[in-house]
C-alpha cells in the first residue's frame, strides 16, 4: 500500500507542476490537489492526518481540515505574516522604504570608478535591506528607481544591472521574512534566534560567492555586448522625499526584536517581543513621524487603512497559500510520500544528508517551476519534522538550506512576479534575466550544500 501511494503522490506532485507551469492559479491547485489525495488516501485504507474535532463523516472531514487549516494559520503565522505585509505598504505608502534605500546606496558613489565592482556592492547592501523590506518586486523596484540609473550612467548594462538587483532578493531571510515566519513556526524555534545563528553564518559566505561569480560572470557577458551611457528615467517617481530620518522605520522591528530577544539580557526583568507584535509597536512609531512631519491628525489616522489594506492583500495571496499548501502537504502524508521517501533514501543508502538533499533541490527545482518561493516552500516544509525524527536530525538543519533554497530557485525564474517587473523596466526579456542568473545561483546552490552538510 505504501508503494501504491507513493507513487500516487509522485504523480500529483507532476500534475501540480504543470498546471503550475500553465499558469494556474496556485492556491486552487494545491488545495484541490490536497483533498483529491486525502479523498485516495481515504479509499486505499491509509491513515489520515488526525483531526482536533471530527465531524462524524469522513466526507464532511475534508472539509474540516480547511476549516481547522485556516483557526491554526490566522492564529499564528497567519497574523505575523499579515502584519508584515501591512507594515510592508505603509512604509512604502510614507516614503521610509525610499529614504532606507536612498540612505544605504550612498556609499556606492565611492566606487564610481569601477563600474562592475559598484554593481556587485549592491548586493550585500540589497540583501540587508531585503532583511528589513520583505517585499521581493517591492525593493527590487525600489532599487531599479534609484541604483539601477546610476548603474546605467557608470557604463553598466541594463541586464547586468537588472540581474544583480533581482540577486538582491535571492536570500530570503530575517524576522520579517514570510519563509523565515513558516521555518521557525515548524522547526518550533525563535525567529532572532534563528536568524543570528542559523541564516546569517550561511547568508554571510553565500553572498561573498554570489559576488565573486556575477563578477565574473556579468563582466564576461558584457564584454560581447556595446553598451552605451545612458541618463533615462526608468521609473516616474512623485516630487515628495521623506525626510532621511524614515529610513530608521523599516529596520526599527529588527532593530526591537534583537534588543528584546532572549539573545541579549538588557534588563534586570527580561523583556521578549515576538514579531508581530514589534510590527505593531513599529507602525505606531511611523504615525507618531508623521504626524509631526504632516500635522494633519485626519489625514495620517485615515493612512491607516494602507496598513489594514496591505494585511488584506496578504491574507488573500500569502495566508491563503499557506492554507492551500497545508491541505496539500497532508494530503501527500496521508498517501505515505514522507514513508515512501525515506524508505527508498534508506535502500540506496542515501542517509540524512542525502534525503536532505533531495529536499533543498526539489524546493529549488519547484520554486522556478512555480515562480514563488513561499509556495514551494510551504508546499514541502511542513514535511520536514517528520523526516528529521525518522533520521534523528534536527529540524532546523533541514529546513535552513531549504529556507535559502525556495528564494533562490525564485531569483532563476521566468514566471516570478520579480523578474516579470524588474524586465519591464529595464526593457529586458525575462530569459535574460534568467540566462544572468542562473549561474550565480547554481554556484551559490551548490556552494550551500556543500558549507552547510560536508
Amino acid at each position: 500500500m505504501l508503494v501504491v501511494g507513493s507513487i500516487i503522490s509522485i504523480l500529483f506532485i507532476f500534475l501540480v507542476a504543470t498546471l503550475l507551469l500553465k499558469k494556474f492559479y496556485p492556491h486552487a491547485v494545491l488545495l484541490l490537489a490536497g483533498l483529491f489525495m486525502l479523498i485516495i488516501a481515504e479509499f486505499i485504507g491509509s491513515d489520515l492526518p488526525a483531526l482536533k474535532n471530527e465531524t462524524g463523516w469522513s466526507g464532511f472531514d475534508l472539509f474540516r481540515y480547511i476549516k481547522e487549516s485556516f483557526g491554526k494559520t490566522n492564529a499564528g503565522v497567519g497574523l505575523m505574516i499579515m502584519a508584515i505585509g501591512g507594515f510592508v505598504a505603509y512604509i512604502d505608502k510614507i516614503g521610509a522604504s525610499d529614504a532606507l534605500v536612498n540612505l544605504a546606496m550612498k556609499p556606492l558613489s565611492l566606487l564610481k570608478k569601477y563600474p562592475h565592482l559598484t554593481t556587485v556592492a549592491v548586493l550585500p547592501i540589497g540583501q540587508l535591506l531585503f532583511v528589513c523590506i520583505p517585499s521581493a518586486a517591492g525593493l527590487s523596484l525600489l532599487l531599479m528607481a534609484s541604483i539601477f540609473p546610476i548603474l546605467l550612467k557608470l557604463g553598466v548594462s541594463r541586464i547586468s544591472a537588472v540581474s544583480v538587483i533581482t540577486a538582491c532578493t535571492a536570500f530570503g531571510i530575517g524576522p520579517a521574512s514570510a519563509i523565515t515566519a513558516s521555518a521557525t513556526q515548524i522547526a518550533q524555534v525563535d525567529s532572532i534566534h534563528y536568524f543570528v545563528t542559523q541564516q546569517l553564518p550561511l547568508m554571510l559566505p553565500m553572498c561573498v560567492v554570489l559576488m565573486v561569480t556575477y563578477y565574473f560572470v556579468n563582466r564576461y557577458f558584457d564584454s560581447k555586448i556595446e553598451i552605451s551611457k545612458t541618463e533615462e528615467k526608468y521609473i516616474e517617481k512623485s516630487g515628495f522625499k521623506a525626510p532621511a530620518i524614515y529610513a530608521i522605520i523599516p529596520i526599527l522591528p529588527l532593530l526591537l526584536l534583537i534588543v528584546f530577544s532572549d539573545l541579549f539580557q538588557f534588563f534586570k526583568s527580561p523583556i521578549v517581543l515576538d514579531t508581530t507584535t514589534a510590527m505593531f509597536i513599529s507602525l505606531f512609531v511611523a504615525l507618531i513621524f508623521e504626524i509631526i512631519r504632516t500635522k494633519k491628525l485626519k489625514t495620517v489616522l485615515e493612512s491607516l487603512a494602507v496598513f489594514w489594506n496591505g494585511m488584506g492583500n496578504i491574507f488573500k495571496t500569502v495566508v491563503t497559500l499557506i492554507i492551500a499548501a497545508d491541505i496539500f502537504a497532508k494530503g501527500l502524508i496521508a498517501l505515505g510520500f514522507i514513508d515512501g521517501l525515506i524508505d527508498a533514501s534508506q535502500n540506496i543508502g542515501l542517509g540524512a544528508i542525502g534525503i536532505s538533499l533531495v529536499m533543498v533541490i526539489m524546493i529549488f527545482l519547484a520554486s522556478m517551476l512555480m515562480g514563488s518561493g513561499n509556495a514551494s516552500f510551504f508546499a514541502f516544509a511542513p514535511l520536514v519534522p517528520k523526516i528529521a525524527a525518522k533520521f534523528g536530525i534536527q529540524t532546523t538543519t533541514m529546513i535552513l538550506p531549504m529556507n535559502f533554497a525556495a528564494s533562490m530557485g525564485r531569483t532563476v525564474s521566468p514566471v516570478a512576479g520579480v523578474i516579470i517587473a524588474t524586465s519591464e523596466i529595464a526593457g529586458v526579456s525575462t530569459i535574460e534575466i534568467v540566462k544572468r542568473n542562473i549561474i550565480p545561483l547554481v554556484v551559490a546552490l551548490v556552494f550551500l550544500l556543500t558549507y552547510h552538510f560536508i
